[in-house]
C-alpha cells in the first residue's frame, strides 16, 4: 500500500531570473488565465521571501485545474540544467497530434526554437520540445490515434 493516496500533481513552480520575461513568454505561448500575480511588486524589499506574496511571481490556473507558478529567484544569467538533481522538463497535455503541428507553426512564427513533432508510438503519444527563456525544458504531449 502506498504511503499516500494522491490524484495527481495540484501545482508546479519553476524559478525564473526575470519574471518579467518569464511571464510575457508563458502569456503568449499557453495564454491561461492568471490566479495570482505579484509580479509587479517584485522590487520590493523582501518580496522574493515571502511565501505569503508568492515570492513576487505568478501564478497561472491551467486548463485541468491544476496551478503553474513562477519564481523569480534565479540570479541574472542563470540557465537550467536538466542533468542536475531536480527538475527533467514538464509536459503539457494537448488534444491531438494536430495540434502539435499547429503549435510547431505558431512556435515558429513567434521565433521560438523547437524540436520536431515525434511519434513515440510505443508509449502512444507524440510530442514537441521547446524551451521558456531560462532554458527549461517544456514539451507538448498529445495522444496517437
Amino acid at each position: 500500500m502506498a504511503i499516500v493516496e494522491s490524484s495527481g500533481f495540484a501545482h508546479v513552480r519553476v524559478t525564473v531570473s526575470d519574471i518579467a520575461r518569464s511571464k510575457a513568454f508563458y502569456d503568449d505561448v499557453f495564454g491561461w488565465q492568471v490566479a495570482a500575480d505579484m509580479s509587479g511588486r517584485i522590487a520590493e524589499p523582501g518580496i522574493t521571501e515571502s511565501r505569503f506574496d508568492l515570492y513576487g511571481g505568478t501564478v497561472y490556473l491551467t486548463p485541468s485545474g491544476a496551478l503553474f507558478g513562477l519564481r523569480p529567484i534565479a540570479p541574472d544569467g542563470d540557465r537550467f540544467d536538466s542533468t542536475r538533481p531536480g527538475l527533467d522538463h514538464i509536459s503539457f497535455m494537448v488534444a491531438s497530434r494536430d495540434e502539435l503541428v499547429t503549435a510547431a507553426e505558431r512556435l515558429d512564427a513567434k521565433g521560438i526554437e523547437h524540436g520536431d513533432v515525434t511519434d513515440l508510438t510505443a508509449w502512444g503519444i507524440a510530442i514537441l520540445s521547446f524551451s521558456d527563456p531560462d532554458g527549461i525544458h517544456c514539451e507538448l504531449t498529445a495522444p496517437l490515434g
